[in-house]
């Protein structure tokens, strides 16, 4: 599954800094809030930023976890928050019933891709399965040129310490490009990662894949 609108950047690099809009920015969480009061106080605060910025909160539409947590904080404070569940985790009851706007869709294939036709830019913060099947397919979306949209890991506590160094290890060993590395913001403080969002320059690799094939990887 790949988006819709499909855009083709040319050259090897974007030269300079590209100011993006962030009027709504798509987080990916967990539907628990994990064993440390540190996550969901800290999803409080990005909540906070985000308000205080004037942007838009487009999530999962979930009324459980760190989902819960940033939904509610960010409604609290008078902000918009739009939900994006499949028709199947609605009936579940899971779904969030008091957001500004709530949006069923089929399956997880097209939240992803009505979440990202919806943002501006993608941040995750603790979770499981779900979190990082939903950013590795951003950042893969990027790295393929389908879009260009900053993918930032808000790294509350360390949470996120090993997947980095994991990061840091593929590039090392040849299996990530060094451009595409650098496109993933990453800040332990909320209005940090917003501020390293609104300044995003990405970089687009040009022919990488023929690239890799000369190199002999």
């Amino acid at each position: 599954m790949i988006p819709a609108k499909i855009n083709i950047f040319v050259g090897c690099l974007i030269a300079g800094p590209i100011y993006i809009s962030m009027r709504k920015i798509c987080v990916f969480c967990g539907s628990s809030r994990g064993i440390k009061e540190v996550y969901a106080h800290k999803a409080e605060q990005m909540a906070v930023v985000l308000v205080e910025e004037g942007i838009d909160l487009v999530y999962g539409g979930a009324s459980i976890g760190l989902m819960k947590c940033i939904a509610d904080r960010v409604l609290s404070l008078g902000g918009s928050v739009t939900g994006v569940m499949p028709g199947t985790l609605a009936r579940e009851e899971i779904l969030h019933d008091a957001l500004t706007e709530t949006l069923l869709v089929d399956d997880m294939q097209q939240r992803k891709k009505t979440m990202e036709e919806l943002s501006d830019g993608f941040i995750i913060m603790p979770g499981g399965f779900g979190t990082m099947d939903e950013f590795f397919e951003m950042l893969s979306w990027n790295q393929l040129g389908l879009i260009n949209k900053p993918v930032g890991i808000y790294n509350i506590d360390h949470f996120y310490d090993p997947l980095i160094n994991w990061l840091d290890h593929a590039v090392e060993m040849k299996f990530i490009r060094s451009e595409h590395r650098a496109n993933i913001l990453i800040d332990s403080e909320a209005s940090g990662l917003i501020a390293k969002m609104k300044n995003y320059r990405g970089l687009v690799a040009e022919k990488w894949v023929d690239r890799l094939r000369e190199m002999g990887y």
